[in-house]
This record gives structure tokens, C-alpha cells and sequence, in this order.
């Protein structure tokens, strides 16, 4: 489907967190259509020569390592789950520099295994957030946000943006909400034609495209 792009898209692109065992299908549909509407993706690793191998063993070359990153170069950090989140600390810079997104006021958008490193990071104990399940979070060392944890597809507290592993569209769906990608309509149109494959909202959103309204 091709798609208008908006003229007042950020020139700060969003910076897409990559390393092995990052699970392909969770921030498909974010980039995909960030890219489309104009948004430019970039890829950082821990290390920016050092390729990783996603779960489905696709190999990334990172754009630029994550000690190079800084909030105020960014317009959102993706963090995507993988399998090393659950393994040991292999991951935890990257949810260091989440904090330093968040300090700087610059959203951060975390999806499954992601989650856990928020977790353990500390960063979910005063926001509301979700995850794979309460009790997965539950069993991170020195998590103290359950009474902030709420059953739903994906949720945004400010500029924190948390999905399950399940949840790949409502992700995309809050990241395109918190960066202005569509209009509330065009939104929700999105969201039904993707999520639930209603046919009825394939019309809004090419009237959107055509029209340059979207």
C-alpha cells in the first residue's frame, strides 16, 4: 500500500536496538511503516562493526554502536525482545541507555524480553507498563512495579512504551500514536485492517493516502 508521507516528520530518526537472537517479528511492523511515512531507522548494537544474527538468522550490520548513541540525536529507541534477555546481562547497556532516554524526556518503546531488562533496570516500578505476563516481569531481581503492571496489549505511560510478545501490531500502533505518525483515525483504521483484517478500513486509509490526510 503506498502512503502519503506527512510534511512535519522529525528530522531525528529512530533508533532501532539490535543483537543476537533479536526477534524479528516483534518491530516489523513499526519499522516498516515508520520507513513509509517518512521516518528515517537506524540500527544500533553493542558493538557498530560487530554484525548480529536475529533469531530467524538474518545478520544485521549495526548503523552505529550504543555508546555513541545520545537521547538528543534520537526521536524514540526500540528495544525488541530476544532470547540473551533471559539469559544474563549480555543486554543490560541497552537498558541502561534507556534510562538515559527517559531522563532526557526522548520516548522509549520496549516489547517482550525488553521488558524484563526494564524490569531489572528499574524503570517500570512507577510507570504503568505490560509485558508477556505479570508473572514473568515478577520473577525479574529488583523489580518493584507490580501494582503499576496493567493487563492490556500495550500500554504508554508518557514517553515509555511496553507491548507482550504477542502484540507486534498494538506496538506499532502506540509508537505510531506517541510520534504522530496518523491521525487518530487514520490510526485506528490501521490498527483494524491490521490487528483484526477488517476489510472496512481498507477505504480510510487509502482515502488517507490519496488525499495526503493521513
Amino acid at each position: 500500500m503506498s502512503e502519503t508521507l506527512r510534511h512535519d516528520t522529525p528530522t531525528k530518526p529512530v533508533h532501532l536496538a539490535v543483537y543476537d537472537t533479536y526477534a524479528d517479528w516483534e518491530t516489523g511492523h513499526t519499522t516498516a511503516h515508520l520507513t513509509q511515512r517518512g521516518h528515517r531507522v537506524r540500527t544500533v548494537g553493542l558493538a557498530a562493526e560487530q554484525p548480529v544474527t536475529t533469531m530467524g538468522g538474518v545478520r544485521i550490520q549495526p548503523d552505529l554502536a550504543l555508546a555513541d548513541l545520545r537521547p538528543e540525536d534520537s526521536s524514540l529507541l526500540i528495544l525488541t525482545g530476544a532470547s540473551l534477555w533471559d539469559t544474563g546481562e549480555d543486554l543490560a547497556p541497552f537498558a541502561a541507555k534507556a534510562r538515559e532516554f527517559l531522563a532526557a524526556g526522548v520516548p522509549v518503546a520496549a516489547i517482550c524480553g525488553a521488558t524484563a531488562g526494564l524490569a531489572r533496570e528499574g524503570l517500570l516500578d512507577g510507570r504503568a507498563h505490560t509485558s508477556a505476563a505479570s508473572v514473568y516481569l515478577a520473577h525479574q531481581p529488583g523489580y518493584a512495579g507490580a501494582e503499576h503492571y496493567v493487563e492490556a496489549d500495550a500500554v504508554t505511560d508518557g514517553d515509555l512504551i511496553t507491548a507482550g510478545p504477542t502484540e507486534p501490531v498494538a506496538f506499532a500502533r502506540e509508537v505510531f500514536a506517541r510520534l504522530d505518525v496518523y491521525k487518530p483515525d487514520v490510526l485506528d483504521a490501521w490498527y483494524r485492517l491490521f490487528h483484526d483484517s477488517d476489510a472496512s478500513a481498507y477505504p480510510v486509509l487509502m482515502a488517507a493516502a490519496e488525499s495526503g490526510d493521513a
